[in-house]
């Protein structure tokens, strides 16, 4: 398993923006947008290995990854 497979990926319609908005949840918000979802899905993918690699050039620690359980417990 990769490092990027352990964050939540999430791409959303924004009406406001009139476009698809990409997020990694404990990563990245909105950090790619376009009209197309599966190309957006896959632009975030690159950008959270991207941010990944930052990270590990850096010597930092990959920050905890958001996950949906935490997300339920969140909205209850």
């Amino acid at each position: 398993m990769k490092d990027s497979d352990r964050y939540l990926k999430v791409v959303e319609w924004s009406e406001e923006d009139g476009c698809y908005l990409g997020s990694a949840l404990g990563l990245v918000e909105h950090c790619c947008h376009g009209h197309n979802q599966a190309k957006v899905f896959k632009q975030l993918c690159k950008i959270v290995d991207e941010w990944i690699e930052i990270y590990k050039r850096d010597n930092l620690e990959l920050p905890k990854p958001v996950s949906l359980e935490q997300i339920h417990h969140m909205a209850a």
